[in-house]
C-alpha cells in the first residue's frame, strides 16, 4: 500500500502507539493529521463550553511537542480545523491515500464522528482501520465479553487481574517516510472561541502538554523522587505536586499510555522493590479501564439523568444561584469553596476534592448531576469522557456504586484530609 494517513485524536504520542506502528509497517508514505473538531468548541446544552481554555492550551502544547518529535523522524504534523468528516477526506484526496489509521472510540459522540468519517472515506475507496490504544488491558484479552463485564469494579478487577495479561508496549518508531510536510500552523485560542487563562501560581502542578513532558513527569515521580513507593499513603493529599502521580492530564490526551506507565512500574519494582503503593497505581489505572469498558457496554446510558440505574435518586432541578455559588466557591462550606476555586483557577482538583464537591452537588444542592459533570467537562485539564461521566454517575447513585447513593460528610472529610487547614488557607486567603 502506497500512502496512509494517521489521524490523531486523544493518542498524541509516539511511544506505545499501535496506530503509528501499523501505519508505518503497511505503507510507503505516512501523513500525520490532527483535526480540531468544531463540535469540541461549542457550548453544550448545559450551558458550558465542551472544551475550556485550560485544556485547549494543554492540547496546543501537546501538538507542538508531537510535531517536533515527528520532525525528528523526517515527518511533521498536518493540522486542520472543521468537521472531521469533511477535513479528513480532503487530506485523503490531496495525498491520494488508500487507508486511514486511527484510535478506536467507545463513547457516543466520538463513535458518531468516526462513523461519518468512515462513510465519506468509503466514497473515496479509502479504508479506515482503528486500534484500541487507551487502556491497560486490551478489550480482546478480557475474561468476559463487553456485554458480560460486571458492573461492580471489584468483580471486574479480581477476574481481570487473575485471568488476563497486559500486552507489551509498542516501540517508538525511529524513522518515518513522509512527503514534505510544511510548517505546522495551530489555531489560536481566539480562533477556537476561547480566551487565554493563566494557571494560578498556587496550582498543585503547572501542567504543560506533550509526550516529552509526560515522560519527564514519570521519571521525576518514579526514579528521581521515588514518590511511587509511598503513593498509597500520600494519594489523598491536596497540596503540592507529588502527593499523587498527576499523570491524568497526559493520560487523557494520550501523551502517555497506561501500558507504558505499567511497564515503567515493573522496571521500578525490579529496581527498588514492589509494595502496596506500586500496586496501587496499577489499581488506579484499572479503574480508568473499567469506566472505558463500562461506556463500551452501556453506551449512551451514562449521559442520561437516570444513568445505568432504573430509578433516580436526586432532583432534576436547576437553581442558577446555587450553581453559581458552587462554581465560584461561595457555598457555606469552606472545604467545598477551596476545591471549587482550585478547579476554577487551575483546571485541576485532587481526587479527594472531586468526590467531595460532586457529593455536595448531588446531595446538599440536590441538582441534576449532569450539570456538575458538564462544568467539569469544560474546566478540567485532565477531562476524560469515561472517567468524568462515570465518576459523576457513581457519586450521584446512578452509576457503578454497589452501595447505591454514597454520601460524604463534608465536615468530617475536611477534618480528615485538611486537618490543619493548610489547603483551605491556600485557596481562601
Amino acid at each position: 500500500m502506497k500512502t496512509s494517513i494517521v489521524w490523531f485524536k486523544t493518542d498524541l504520542r509516539l511511544h506505545d502507539n499501535e496506530t503509528i506502528v501499523k501505519a508505518i509497517a503497511q505503507s510507503e508514505k505516512v501523513i500525520f493529521v490532527y483535526c480540531f473538531d468544531d463540535s469540541h468548541y461549542k457550548t453544550t446544552k448545559y450551558g458550558f463550553k465542551k472544551t475550556g481554555s485550560f485544556r485547549t492550551q494543554f492540547l496546543l502544547e501537546s501538538l507542538q511537542d508531537l510535531d517536533a518529535s515527528l520532525r525528528k523522524l523526517g515527518s511533521g504534523l498536518v493540522v486542520v480545523k472543521g468537521k472531521p468528516e469533511i477535513e479528513i477526506p480532503k487530506i485523503v484526496q490531496e495525498y491520494k491515500a488508500q487507508k486511514v489509521f486511527a484510535k478506536r472510540e467507545v463513547t457516543f459522540e466520538e463513535k458518531q464522528t468516526e462513523k461519518l468519517v468512515l462513510e465519506e472515506l468509503y466514497k473515496l475507496r479509502c479504508e479506515l482501520e482503528t486500534f484500541s490504544t487507551s487502556t491497560l488491558y486490551h478489550a480482546q484479552d478480557l475474561p468476559f465479553s463487553i456485554k458480560d463485564i460486571p458492573d461492580v469494579f471489584t468483580n471486574f478487577r479480581k477476574k481481570t487481574e487473575q485471568d488476563a495479561t497486559i500486552r507489551a508496549v509498542f516501540k517508538k518508531p525511529t524513522k518515518v517516510n513522509s512527503p514534505v510536510i510544511v510548517e505546522m500552523k495551530l489555531p489560536t485560542l481566539q480562533e477556537l472561541g476561547l480566551k487565554f487563562t493563566e494557571i494560578d501560581s498556587r496550582a498543585a502542578i503547572q501542567f504543560k502538554g506533550g509526550e516529552t513532558l509526560a515522560l519527564e513527569r514519570l521519571n521525576h515521580y518514579f526514579f528521581e523522587t521515588k514518590c511511587l513507593s509511598i503513593y498509597k499513603e500520600t494519594r489523598n493529599g491536596m497540596v503540592g505536586a507529588d502527593y499523587s502521580s498527576k499523570f491524568s492530564a497526559w493520560l487523557a490526551l494520550g501523551c502517555i499510555s497506561p501500558r507504558f506507565i505499567y511497564s515503567e512500574i515493573k522496571k521500578y519494582e525490579s529496581q527498588f522493590s514492589a509494595n502496596d503503593s506500586t500496586y496501587w497505581l496499577i489499581f488506579e489505572l484499572l479503574w480508568r479501564d473499567f469506566f472505558r469498558f463500562m461506556f463500551k457496554k452501556h453506551q449512551t446510558k451514562f449521559f442520561l439523568y437516570s444513568g445505568i440505574k432504573s430509578e433516580k435518586k436526586n432532583s432534576k432541578s436547576l437553581n442558577e444561584k446555587l450553581l453559581s455559588q458552587w462554581i465560584n466557591g461561595k457555598t457555606p462550606s469552606d472545604f467545598i469553596n477551596a476545591n471549587m476555586l482550585e478547579l476554577k483557577l487551575t483546571g485541576f482538583m485532587s481526587n479527594r476534592g472531586r468526590q467531595n464537591v460532586a457529593s455536595y452537588f448531588c446531595n446538599e444542592l440536590n441538582m441534576d448531576w449532569r450539570l456538575g459533570a458538564a462544568y467539569f467537562e469544560e474546566q478540567l485539564i485532565d477531562y476524560d469522557v469515561c472517567s468524568n461521566w462515570g465518576n459523576w454517575a457513581y457519586l450521584a447513585g446512578v452509576g457503578n456504586d454497589p452501595r447505591g447513593h454514597r454520601y460524604f460528610n463534608i465536615e468530617k472529610q475536611a477534618s480528615d484530609y485538611d486537618k490543619s487547614k493548610v489547603y483551605r488557607d491556600l485557596w481562601l486567603k
